[in-house]
């Protein structure tokens, strides 16, 4: 038998089915990724699926569940996209649009701010699904919250089983809908660092060039022992765990999301490592922070800056550094090519250099990043535009990019990518970069 570390997402959400005594579930999810080898391989285990406001959809492997299958898009942003191009390749499939919605990128709180419609279309579908005789089994746990295979579970309500997968980085995750589903089923959401967004930012940071990346953006920060560090925007937890491993104790940090999802996630992370009292945690708006000026003498943030108001979030940033303090931002490079390792046609190479587009309106993914730098206040600028490496195939980072990738592909485009990514892994050579801007300034000793 494997070691449970080696056990794959599907492994993981099979084992889970097996403790509960499901034969057969509903399913829903905003990452596609998270379902797709399940959906694919094991077809009978899933009575039915939602796709919620998904930002990157592959559809090819959902094609044997089809007809089972209820997609909701937002009208605008990458998830309209998307899922237009899915709609078309998976006829059978059910689709609604959530009118005048605009789902920016991952970080879009569409349960929260649609949730009336979304529980509805939910109940709605897979109630007639069970009445054509696609029922879901009802759960049989030992406990109404347990773990199991990595999986942390928790259900409410009664009924069948509707199991939600986590959202990547929405504040609100699927709670808003959580009553009204529990009035019909089952709810059983679930978490830990194996799904969602947890899964991708763990996997991410665990790539050695992002943590070289890291690395390189503390180098010029420069911490020296004693002085408190504030991480703006951790996520889950995957950067700050590294700082505190590598300052062994010689300053304080504080790690502030505004996800409180991702915050009890990062808590349980850094538990797990013996880190926990190494770390203050604490729920914090970029925007808005919620310490005092002059409170710290580092602060970074890294891919945060796309997802608010980066202007605010840097002025922010200054206000709580100390004079003389130095800050480290780091927000993914839109202006600049994504690049595989792959021999493909030029039709194909044209579709998979473009990275996803996934900003928010007052946010930044280009070389403004530097100017603002300087109009936030910031002296002694350093800039560092870096390419980072995703080298695990197959895994929650690298389905991120590449199921956009093929979400843009015809089927004989698709076959080439296949083939390329083939001849690439048989030699041991299958890789892509993406590119990141990186500054460090200071602010004004005076």
């Amino acid at each position: 038998m494997p070691e449970q570390s080696e056990f794959s997402p599907t492994e993981r959400l099979l084992a889970l089915w097996r403790h509960l005594e499901l034969r057969a579930a509903y399913v829903a999810t905003p990452i596609p990724g998270d379902l797709a080898e399940l959906a694919a391989r094991h077809p009978d285990r899933i009575a039915g699926a939602v796709l919620c406001v998904p930002s990157r959809l592959d559809p090819a492997p959902f094609t044997n569940i089809a007809a089972r299958l209820l997609l909701i898009a937002a009208e605008r942003g990458p998830s309209a996209e998307s899922s237009t191009r899915a709609v078309a390749a998976l006829p059978a499939a059910r689709s609604i649009t959530l009118a005048g919605y605009d789902a920016p990128g991952s970080w879009a709180d569409a349960v929260a701010d649609r949730t009336a419609e979304i529980a509805a279309a939910m109940t709605g579908f897979l109630t007639r699904l069970s009445a054509g005789g696609q029922a879901a089994d009802p759960p049989r746990a030992p406990a109404s919250e347990g773990e199991h295979a990595g999986i942390t579970y928790r259900i409410r309500g009664a009924g069948p089983a509707l199991i939600l997968l986590p959202f990547f980085l929405a504040p609100s995750q699927w709670e808003p809908a959580i009553t009204e589903l529990a009035r019909h089923f089952s709810v059983i959401t679930l978490g830990g660092p194996h799904l969602g967004g947890v899964a991708s930012l763990e996997d991410r940071a665990n790539n050695r060039s992002y943590e070289a990346m890291f690395h390189a953006l503390i180098d010029r920060i420069a911490p020296r022992p004693g002085e408190a560090i504030l991480e703006v925007g951790c996520g889950s937890g995957a950067l700050v765990r590294r700082l505190a491993r590598r300052l062994g104790g010689a300053n304080s940090l504080t790690a502030a999301d505004v996800n409180p999802f991702l915050l009890r996630e990062a808590q349980a992370l850094a538990r797990t490592e013996g880190l926990d009292s190494a770390i203050r945690f604490e729920q914090a708006n970029a925007e808005r922070l919620p310490f005092a000026d002059r409170s710290f003498d580092c602060v970074y943030s890294v891919t945060v800056l796309e997802e608010c108001d980066a202007d605010r979030a840097l002025a922010e940033i200054a206000r709580v550094l100390r004079p003389g303090g130095r800050a480290g931002i780091a927000v993914r490079a839109l202006d600049m090519k994504q690049w595989w390792n792959l021999d493909l046609p030029p039709a194909v190479l044209a579709k998979s250099d473009t990275p996803p587009y996934s900003v928010a309106p007052n946010g930044v993914a280009d070389r403004s990043l530097y100017p603002r730098m300087r109009s936030a206040g910031f002296v002694d600028i350093g800039c560092f535009p870096t390419l980072v490496t995703l080298d695990r195939p197959g895994g929650p980072i690298w389905r991120n990019r590449e199921d956009h990738v093929l979400s843009l592909l015809t089927a004989a485009e698709r076959a080439h990518w296949q083939a390329a990514c083939a001849r690439a892994a048989a030699a041991g050579l299958l890789f892509m970069a993406h590119p990141l801007h990186c500054v460090v300034g200071a602010k004004p000793a005076a």
